[in-house]
């Protein structure tokens, strides 16, 4: 995967991300999201080089090949804000400053806080199959909560959900992977491999940290933000797939419109994991999204 990308390993923010670079041209940052790490885009990120695009994928903290640091007992480790901070000084590293993002899932929570803390970074932000956390939070009913019951679970007091994911963290992994209008049948044996090799237990711990956080800190700044005004001022790009709960359960675009001042975009025939289901077809949008004035 990635042929052609070189491998870096930069430290940004007290910790050091993993990451992979290519291409020529506009920057862009392209954000994976649970349980996964930079390698969904692996079909993806070609695309965008080919589009003209110099792409960076990068593991968040606590994924794939980052520092996976312990969570601490206001969960601010594994804030959204942490996060961004995190990815704002490795573009700054690599010589960006000012960029787009795109991100998937945990990556578009990432994505909608780097927007919003380092405005004068992003220049456009896409976002794939998510709508604010602050939303669903605030909105959520029996079928969400049947949907997404990974939220509730994995944001539980420690150690529980790492105990019970430990008991077989192969069967888990899959196992989610294969709902939300998926199949792990669309993922590629060398990306699953990956995802399978980075799920170990520092991984199962820090994405259990990165749910809590969802479920206290980072509501915290969302009403902040709220409550002061403060929305997303880049253009914004929202893609969900058509056969996953988001379609089924809201008006994406118009849900967007309220944090975001230009939202536009679309349903992908797909689940939730477009971007290896439909990876074509995602890029197709990205590109035309990135190029646009």
């Amino acid at each position: 995967m990635f042929e052609g990308f070189e491998q870096h390993r930069v430290e940004a923010n007290g910790v050091e991300i993993n990451l992979v670079k290519g291409g020529e041209g506009p920057p862009v940052l392209l954000l994976h999201g649970y349980p996964q790490t930079h390698a969904m885009w692996h079909g993806v990120a070609p695309l965008l080089v080919d589009a003209g695009f110099t792409v960076v994928a990068a593991d968040l903290r606590g994924y794939g090949d980052s520092s996976k640091p312990e969570g601490d007992e206001a969960h601010v480790t594994y804030s959204k804000r942490a996060m961004s901070d995190d990815m704002a000084g490795a573009m700054g590293s690599l010589g960006f400053e000012r960029f787009a993002v795109v991100g998937h899932d945990r990556g578009g929570r990432v994505g909608h806080r780097m927007a919003l803390d380092h405005a004068g970074s992003v220049t456009k932000l896409a976002v794939l199959d998510i709508l604010p956390t602050r939303h669903l939070f605030s909105t959520v009913g029996r079928d969400l909560a049947m949907a997404y019951y990974h939220w509730f679970f994995l944001a539980q007091p420690y150690d529980f959900p790492e105990t019970l994911i430990g008991g077989s963290r192969a069967y888990y992994l899959r196992a989610l992977l294969g709902r939300y209008g998926s199949t792990v049948e669309a993922f590629a044996p060398e990306a699953l491999a990956e995802y399978e090799r980075c799920f170990d237990e520092r991984t199962v711990h820090a994405s259990c940290e990165d749910y809590r956080a969802a479920a206290s800190v980072d509501l915290s700044h969302d009403e902040s933000d709220r409550d002061n005004g403060r929305g997303i001022e880049c253009p914004l790009l929202a893609l969900w797939g058509k056969n996953g709960a988001m379609h089924g359960l809201y008006d994406v675009l118009e849900v967007w419109r309220t944090y975001a001042k230009d939202v536009r975009g679309g349903p992908i025939e797909a689940g939730h994991y477009l971007a290896e289901e439909k990876p074509e077809e995602t890029a197709r949008e990205l590109s035309a999204f990135l190029a646009s004035d």
